[in-house]
């Protein structure tokens, strides 16, 4: 079965810059850890791409098209269809003092933000600081080696997917999706409560089964808040000279749905 456009795919990848042979990306942690751009706490597991939804660079999107399940691929992607040519109008030189007022030490290869815009600090001079508001991989081709490891088809695997692409730092297997013919009901795992901006993921996934089931006229999202089962007290036995019993321990269960 190959890739068509529109289909939910997971795939796995590690991406070098092709003039330095840099590693720029990568779905593996091994890789990661060989190329020396591991992040801790970062997820490193097969990705969800929507083929043609422009999830992934276009160059990368458009050559998905056609491949086959579990069969390496090395796709090269020129500059205009990864992050564009380099313009050479795009770097400026600023004024040093302009950095202090603001108590900024700037030096090569800092990344900074100038009037809401990102820029790369190329050189510091006697008084001038030369900076460049081209994204970092302006003008580089980029290799990926890319394994297409799934085409899900099943609507509920779709749905699992979509969810964990929201919240990627919950488990898949504990959220809970029930379809009832146009509804979808999600269950959120109760870790998922106080995440940083599970409101926003929220409606980013209502969205997208909005846009991805459109046979689904209603998404309801609910939380149960699940009253700890208290643990059985170690209750010492009783001396032969006691006349009273010892007390049961109680344990009871709530549950409760806002």
């Amino acid at each position: 079965m190959s890739v068509a456009k529109g289909n939910f795919i997971l795939i796995d990848y590690t991406t070098r810059i092709k003039e330095t042979g840099d590693l720029f990306d990568t779905t593996s942690a091994e890789e990661a850890k060989k190329g020396n751009i591991f992040k801790e706490g970062s997820r490193y597991e097969s990705m969800l791409v929507v083929v043609g939804e422009g999830w992934v660079l276009r160059g990368l999107d458009d050559a998905l098209v056609g491949l086959e399940v579990d069969k390496p691929t090395t796709i090269e992607i020129p500059p205009e269809n990864a992050f564009g040519a380099r313009d050479p109008t795009k770097v400026r030189m600023i004024p040093l003092s302009r950095f202090r007022r603001q108590n900024i030490s700037p030096y090569p290869g800092a990344q900074i933000d100038i009037d809401g815009r990102q820029a790369t600090v190329r050189s510091v001079g006697a008084g001038r600081v030369q900076v460049d508001f081209n994204p970092p991989l302006a003008g580089k081709t980029l290799v990926y080696d890319t394994t297409v490891r799934r085409i899900i088809t099943e609507r509920e695997d779709r749905l699992m997917a979509l969810a964990h692409r929201r919240v990627p730092n919950v488990d898949l297997g504990k959220f809970k999706i029930t379809v009832f013919d146009k509804e979808v009901d999600i269950e959120v795992p109760e870790e998922a409560f106080y995440l940083e901006g599970i409101q926003t993921a929220k409606r980013g996934l209502a969205s997208d089964i909005e846009k991805y089931v459109p046979e689904a006229e209603k998404v309801v999202f609910t939380e149960v808040f699940q009253k700890k089962k208290e643990e059985e007290a170690i209750v010492p036995a009783p001396s032969p000279s006691s006349q009273q019993p010892a007390p049961a321990a109680a344990s009871e269960s709530t549950q409760a749905a806002p």
